[in-house]
């Protein structure tokens, strides 16, 4: 799984707090059983140039996409995305009371045809342990 997040860059550090979010959305994802830790990776990305609605430059926006390897139910991937929504809008919530926030959310499931994956993180979890 991996984690992308996009975020306008009028967001306030504190607020955006990326470490913070990772490490709850790292523990849910590997709490809903369908994916490893292994796997799971996250970054964020800052926009400097964007436009929210009418301009107004206090406007903010966060957006956020998951994204999966194939292999899971429709029902398993609906209760993920719910369970990692939630931790993530959990996270951002303060933020609608001050000022214009679009927060969005997208769980992408990637075609297993010309994916390719190498991995040895397993090993060094293990080694910390």
């Amino acid at each position: 799984m991996h984690f992308v997040l996009e975020y306008s860059d009028n967001v306030e550090p504190d607020t955006l707090a990326p470490q913070v979010l990772f490490a709850a959305l790292h523990d849910c994802a590997v709490a809903t059983g369908l994916f490893p830790l292994k796997g799971i990776r996250s970054r964020a990305y800052a926009c400097h140039d964007y436009r929210l609605a009418d301009g107004n430059p206090a406007h903010r926006f966060v957006h956020l996409t998951a994204l999966i390897g194939s292999g899971r139910s429709d029902e398993e991937k609906e209760a993920a995305a719910r369970a990692l929504y939630a931790v993530y809008e959990r996270h951002f919530d303060g933020c609608f009371d001050s000022g214009g926030m679009a927060l969005s959310f997208e769980m992408k499931e990637l075609a297993p045809a010309l994916k390719y994956n190498r991995n040895n993180i397993d090993q060094h979890l293990e080694a910390a342990s």
